[in-house]
């Protein structure tokens, strides 16, 4: 019988959490500590061990190289986590990671040629701190989804927390998975999840299906992912947006 750690998880971050995320259960933001209960935040969590690389080795050493004819992006990210990924228990190194990663991926000089005036520097700050949570959401090499927040529900976290109408939680869904639309930063991307030992990867099609996303580590099976993730899905988003504050309240 194997035992999950389910400890209390407590990391202090460079900058400061919005206060709302306290609406959801399990999840206590005081500035810039955080502290999760994983027994009340997850709807499952099976494995307390992720796969991680050092950022600032990733940042020295992988995001200025470039892809050739013989070694896509791809296969120079999967190398460096062969040579530099590994196994931690600790949860708070895995969100300052994520932290370093998406304040990285998500950083406001992208703003001015995105083509999109709708998304401002706020929304940035909002996809790096729920981005940051979903790091600790885990898929294993056989495709089964072991670890399970709300945050892996983008669009419902972000509408309870950020009080976001349907509209803006599912542009904002659409920045963080579609790699801000454009090749270039998604080749930052790839890289850049290096450090958290995988890529990137969404179960959904489009905003309405809300289908979620996971750092998924390469030759994770996607078609077990995907059985798994339709099985669960409705039943947890409902309860995440249960926790959604009404004007009357």
């Amino acid at each position: 019988m194997t035992t999950i750690d389910t400890s209390t998880i407590t990391v202090e971050l460079p900058d400061a959490f919005d206060p709302r995320w306290n609406r959801l259960p399990g999840i206590q933001v005081d500035g810039r500590r955080i502290t999760i209960d994983p027994a009340e935040y997850f709807f499952r969590f099976e494995s307390s061990t992720w796969l991680v690389a050092d950022w600032e080795l990733v940042k020295a050493q992988l995001l200025d190289v470039d892809e050739t004819t013989e070694s896509a992006v791809e296969q120079l990210a999967l190398d460096f986590i062969k040579n530099h990924g590994e196994s931690t228990s600790d949860a708070a190194r895995v969100l300052a990671t994520a932290y370093g990663v998406y304040s990285y991926l998500f950083r406001e000089e992208h703003l001015a040629g995105l083509g999109l005036p709708q998304i401002t520097a706020d929304h940035l700050r909002m996809l790096r701190e729920a981005a940051t949570l979903m790091a600790l959401n885990k898929v294993e090499l056989d495709g089964h989804i072991s670890n399970v927040g709300p945050c892996w529900f983008f669009p419902a976290a972000t509408s309870v927390v950020f009080d976001l109408d349907d509209a803006t939680g599912g542009m904002l869904d659409e920045a963080y998975h579609g790699g801000w639309f454009n090749e270039h930063r998604r080749i930052e991307s790839i890289k850049a999840h290096a450090a958290l030992g995988g890529r990137l990867v969404h179960g959904c099609r489009s905003v309405p299906d809300q289908s979620g996303g996971v750092v998924a580590p390469y030759g994770a099976s996607m078609a077990s992912f995907r059985d798994d993730l339709a099985e669960f899905k409705a039943g947890w988003i409902e309860q995440v947006y249960a926790h959604r504050v009404t004007a009357a309240e």
